[in-house]
C-alpha cells in the first residue's frame, strides 16, 4: 500500500468515525462555520484556559473531507497554545493549497490532505473547521467560507 492509499484510508476512517464529535465538558468558546457552496456546516466548541486548548469537539454535517479534517484537527490541537494552533493551521493551509511541503512530518496525520491541492474547490471543505476554531478562539460566533 503506497502513501496515497494510506492517506485515503485515514480520511475515510475519520470521515466515517469522527473523533471528538461531541461538546466537551466545560466548553467556554464556540463558533459556527458554514460553507454555503457545498453545504458543510460545523460547530466547534472548546475549553480554552490559560492560553491552551484543554479540550475541543465538533458537531455538524458535511462531506467526508470536511468531517475528516475537523476530526483530525481536534486530535491535533488538544493541549496546544494559541500560537501553536495558528502555526499548525498556517502549515496545513499551505499544504492543501499546494504551497507547502507534503513531506513536512510535523503535520502528522494532516499530511493526508496534501492531495487536496489538486482540487481547489475542496480546500474550503478541509479548512472550514480550522477557520471555525480560529473564530472561536477570537470570540467570534460565526464564520463563512464565502
Amino acid at each position: 500500500m503506497d502513501a496515497r492509499e494510506l492517506y485515503q484510508e485515514l480520511i475515510l476512517d475519520h470521515g466515517r468515525k469522527p473523533r471528538n464529535f461531541h461538546v466537551p465538558p466545560g466548553a467556554n468558546r464556540s463558533a459556527e462555520g458554514k460553507n454555503p457552496l457545498c453545504g458543510d456546516h460545523v460547530v466547534v466548541k472548546l475549553r480554552y484556559e490559560d492560553g491552551v486548548v484543554k479540550d475541543v469537539g465538533f458537531q455538524g454535517s458535511g462531506c467526508a473531507i470536511s468531517t475528516a479534517a475537523a476530526s483530525t484537527m481536534t486530535e491535533i490541537v488538544k493541549g496546544k497554545t494559541r500560537q501553536e494552533v495558528d502555526a499548525i493551521f498556517h502549515q496545513f493551509h499551505e499544504l492543501v493549497t499546494g504551497k507547502g511541503d507534503g513531506e513536512d512530518e510535523s503535520l502528522g496525520k494532516l499530511a493526508a490532505f496534501a492531495g487536496l491541492s489538486e482540487f481547489p474547490m475542496r480546500v474550503k471543505c478541509a479548512t472550514l473547521s480550522w477557520h471555525t476554531l480560529e473564530a472561536a478562539l477570537d470570540g467570534q460566533d460565526i464564520v463563512s467560507t464565502e
